[in-house]
């Protein structure tokens, strides 16, 4: 075990709140990663990409992490029907220098289906977390586009699997979070769009009620996503800014080179600058940088519509030495208003406004995962700096909240949910328990799953 895994080092999660110590394996062919998984011994395993996820789900503290972006090569690529085939290890940074913005037969070009808001995450974590974008309501989450995965388990070797092959490990794969295997390849059908410029229209909001009327008026816009005052209360609570976008003919021939980031934040600082007295003066300025007329419109590369924050290197410093939780949850369309509503007069109240409050709607399109994140409803991303027992206390009563509405939180995002909010919301986590490779395991599932049954002493052991 000791040559198959020869380093011992910490990983934080992207959130920066959880922290484990590993031993590692970085293999860069696919044989390397099978003799690894061989030699992990009686220890639990759980692969890593970027570490992009917020929370402890991409942590396997005590045990083994194969991590996976040296399995980086692009397979093959076929023009003509857009369909690509890739190590799992590839990023979708990567996609953008090498396949984004070729030309489709046909006219227009080939572009990635469904983006999460950043590019620095792997095809591998794209399909463990089933990922979803601004244009759910048109596209639905990343698993949708897989056509099939090559997956690496202890106990049945290589299995290809696809929705008619192994079809029960396919879904259970989808949003399974790691725990069914080593996926390493992975094949994935992109989407023709007419350019990749996008006209972005940029309008302000007075309520909650302002923003559900631009999402009913905005089904000729594939890319939708609002920015929300989560420190306004009373008759501006629910205030923001709503931003829709479309493709446009032309723009730069070829693969687009994604934005370098403008800015960087070189270490955390030991207290976050983000209080409620900065984030107050910051949400003013947002709200009025729309101008009287409250509307703009830009033309603006692909990338940087999606990718904002990516233009920042290293923008989670800026919570602070203790990090920050993030909380997405979705609920229901008939609950989702009042739920909203809710939730924003809860965080008011406390005090502990999120520098990042994104609010969105997502479509009815089915995802094929067991326990994909994404349903028909209504989705509210907030973040919070760690503060202790006052920042627990807010989630906790944000977690009622949801749990009431009918609604679930996005396990890719967290570091604490308890085992009874985790199975409300994902009722079919016994199939994924069923279908987990034995080997596999991390500390959100540790908490979560059936480990979570039993008694805590045991669990220690």
């Amino acid at each position: 075990m000791v040559s198959a895994f020869p380093e011992v080092e910490d990983r934080l999660s992207w959130g920066r709140v959880h922290r484990a110590r590993h031993r590692l394996a970085r293999p860069t062919h696919p044989r390397a990663a099978a003799d690894a998984l061989a030699a992990r011994g009686d220890r639990s395993v759980l692969g890593f990409g970027l570490g992009r996820s917020y929370g402890d789900s991409c942590l396997n503290p005590g045990g083994l992490l194969i991590e996976t972006p040296g399995l980086d090569r692009l397979l093959a690529f076929d023009p003509e029907r857009g369909i690509l085939r890739a190590e799992a290890g590839c990023t979708l940074a990567d996609l953008l220098v090498t396949v984004v913005g070729r030309p489709a037969p046909g006219g227009g070009v080939w572009c990635l289906p469904v983006s999460p808001g950043t590019r620095f995450v792997t095809l591998g974590g794209a399909i463990a977390n089933d990922v979803h974008g601004k244009n759910h309501g048109l596209a639905g989450s990343f698993g949708r586009h897989v056509l099939a995965l090559r997956l690496l388990r202890s106990d049945r070797g290589l299995l290809d699997c696809g929705p008619e092959r192994e079809g029960e490990l396919f879904r259970a794969t989808i949003g399974g979070l790691g725990l069914t295997g080593l996926i390493l390849e992975v094949t994935l059908r992109l989407e023709r769009v007419p350019g990749l410029l996008l006209e972005v229209e940029d309008r302000r909001f007075d309520d909650l009620e302002g923003f559900y009327r631009l999402v009913e008026d905005s089904t000729a816009w594939p890319y939708t996503v609002a920015w929300v005052d989560c420190l306004a209360r009373g008759p501006r609570l629910g205030r923001g800014i709503f931003s829709r976008a479309r493709h446009l003919e032309g723009g730069p021939p070829g693969p687009m080179p994604p934005a370098e980031p403008r800015l960087a934040v070189p270490f955390a600082p030991p207290v976050s600058p983000l209080n409620r007295w900065t984030l107050g003066a910051f949400n003013a300025l947002l709200w009025r940088r729309l101008g009287r007329a409250g509307r703009r419109v830009r033309t603006l590369p692909w990338h940087r519509f999606l990718y904002p924050l990516d233009a920042i290197e290293g923008w989670n410093r800026l919570y602070g030495a203790r990090g920050f939780h993030q909380h997405q949850c979705v609920v229901p369309p008939k609950t989702a208003p009042e739920t909203v509503r809710r939730l924003l007069e809860t965080i008011a109240g406390s005090g502990q406004g999120s520098f990042l409050a994104v609010l969105k709607t997502l479509g009815p399109l089915p995802s094929p995962g067991l326990l994909s994140f994404p349903m028909e409803g209504t989705t509210l991303a907030l973040d919070f700096p760690e503060r202790g027992a006052a920042t627990a206390a807010l989630l906790d009563r944000l977690d009622r909240i949801v749990l009431e509405a009918g609604g679930r939180l996005y396990p890719a995002k967290d570091g604490r949910m308890s085992a009874e909010v985790f199975r409300a919301g994902f009722p079919a986590w016994r199939r994924l328990a069923a279908a987990a490779d034995p080997a596999f395991s991390s500390a959100f599932w540790r908490r979560v799953g059936p480990a979570a049954d039993r008694p805590a002493l045991e669990r220690a052991a």
